[in-house]
């Protein structure tokens, strides 16, 4: 019995401590105290806050129309696809994400549905993002990289103008007039590096093309040898290189009077999203940090007041056993919310639903298992064994109902891409796996230190039910 309570105790401790780090990790309103160094803690030093949803944190909504209307209808959905992740690994960048400060994007697809062909969105959330034009002007540098054929039609002559006093005015140019598409655009680009030329020493673009981008590569430098091969960044020509032979192998390089800055500058754009399909601001929305602070403020109340009520209901209803419940939910709370920040797990108000479901499943399980045990100490069992049977017996339907939760979960989080329902269903899953660990190993440990005598009043009402005490066949033969 005493290494139980001992296992028991050590258990508790471990809990405090994992307890301990949940809540010192966590910035105090939401912020790192300003301390010199030598006077801040080692959690001070080493925060690590729950990540909140655009939901609960507050951010920046932003709302993008994509022009699909020169690609063929069987490549748009492969294009917005396309279109999204280069959003997404161009904010995601180390450069884009620092100054903007994001916590973790949210970038979805709006398709047009019927009689709504070309009027496709992409839908950014940023997270804690409050400035909006900045967030605006950061996405907006994404560049459109196009590869355009020099038309042979003579180009219109240029009429100049001479004003009285002799000056001479000449028109605007437009450098991209005179060039046909090719097709081959940024979304068939797989990488962007910056090279040196071995004899100049001159910095330039090398550019890398997925597979498809290096069929259509070859293709165009096969047929068109002797040509001008423009490519344009942003509607703008870069670089005009001649065609000399087919180009095989998905290569091709951007010339220019480049410094190694400005050259890395281009390349990390591109890598970071040479958009598909030219995008344009349709809306844009700020959601302030006070509605999301309303809204964590009312989820943790709400937290708190059911956490209250399931726990008096369970040491109302099963007494010494209910206790030991409260125990391992408290536990099993502290063990999902340390796992939720050590994953890095996103918070929004669906991925917290998908938690407080959890308790429930920890909740059923718990009362399955006092269930069978009071069952047992009715048909004639001492304590000890009817504490080990119920536990037992209980198993098989907390495996079935936890699988069949899990099963569900998993199907959610696959098929269905958005991600609110993967939010709710990563933390449903990792919140029915923790409750199995605490339902059968931590509340059965704690059950059995703290199994009493037979026999005796105290036990029968301790391990009693409602307005009734336990009896058993047992009990009544040691009267």
């Amino acid at each position: 019995m005493w290494k139980k309570r001992l296992w028991a105790f050590v258990i508790l401790i471990i809990g405090a401590a994992v307890g301990f780090f949940v809540y010192k990790s966590e910035p105090v309103n939401g912020h790192a105290p300003a301390k010199p160094a030598f006077m801040t803690s080692f959690f001070e030093r080493n925060q690590m806050p729950f990540k909140l949803g655009l939901d609960l944190s507050g951010g920046t909504h932003l709302v993008y129309e994509a022009d699909v209307t020169g690609i063929p209808a069987a490549q748009i959905s492969d294009s917005m696809e396309v279109l999204r992740d280069v959003v997404e690994a161009r904010v995601n960048s180390q450069q884009v994400s620092g100054v903007l400060g994001v916590l973790e994007p949210l970038i979805q697809i709006k398709e047009g549905g019927i009689g709504a062909a070309g009027s496709e969105q992409l839908i950014v959330d940023l997270p804690g993002v409050t400035n909006v034009s900045q967030a605006e002007a950061t996405i907006g540098q994404t560049p459109t990289l196009e590869f355009k054929l020099k038309s042979d039609a003579p180009a219109a002559p240029i009429q100049a103008t001479v004003g009285a006093d002799g000056q001479v005015t000449l028109p605007a140019v437009d450098l991209s007039t005179g060039y046909t598409s090719t097709g081959l655009t940024g979304r068939y680009l797989k990488s962007a590096s910056v090279q040196f030329d071995q004899n100049t020493g001159q910095p330039y673009v090398a550019l890398t093309f997925n597979d498809d981008g290096a069929d259509l590569f070859a293709k165009i430098t096969r047929e068109n040898i002797g040509k001008t091969l423009a490519i344009f960044l942003d509607g703008q020509p870069i670089s005009m290189p001649t065609i000399q032979q087919e180009i095989t192998g998905g290569q091709a390089v951007i010339n220019g009077s480049f410094t190694p800055k400005a050259a890395k500058a281009l390349s990390d754009s591109l890598s970071y999203g040479a958009l598909p399909v030219p995008i344009h601001l349709v809306s844009s929305e700020l959601i302030g940090p006070s509605l999301g602070a309303a809204a964590m403020h009312d989820g943790i109340k709400a937290g708190i007041i059911g956490f209250a009520v399931i726990a008096l209901f369970l040491i109302f209803w099963y007494r010494l056993p209910g206790i030991v419940a409260v125990f391992g939910l408290a536990l099993y709370v502290i063990i999902t919310l340390a796992i939720f920040k050590l994953l890095h797990v996103t918070l929004s108000s669906a991925s917290i639903a998908g938690f407080i479901i959890s308790i429930g499943v920890a909740v059923d399980a718990n009362v399955l298992i006092f269930e069978r045990i009071k069952e047992e100490l009715r048909g004639g069992r001492t304590t000890s064994d009817a504490i080990t049977a119920g536990f037992s017996r209980a198993w098989l339907s907390i495996r079935d109902s936890n699988f069949s939760t899990i099963i569900t979960a998993t199907i959610l989080f696959s098929l269905f891409g958005g991600t609110f329902v993967r939010g709710f269903a990563i933390t449903l899953i990792i919140g029915v796996l923790v409750s199995l660990l605490s339902a059968i190993l931590i509340s059965r440990l704690f059950l059995r230190s703290v199994a009493t005598k037979e026999g005796t009043r105290a036990t029968a009402f301790l391990f009693g039910s409602g307005f009734s005490s336990a009896k058993s066949k047992h009990a009544a033969t040691t009267k």
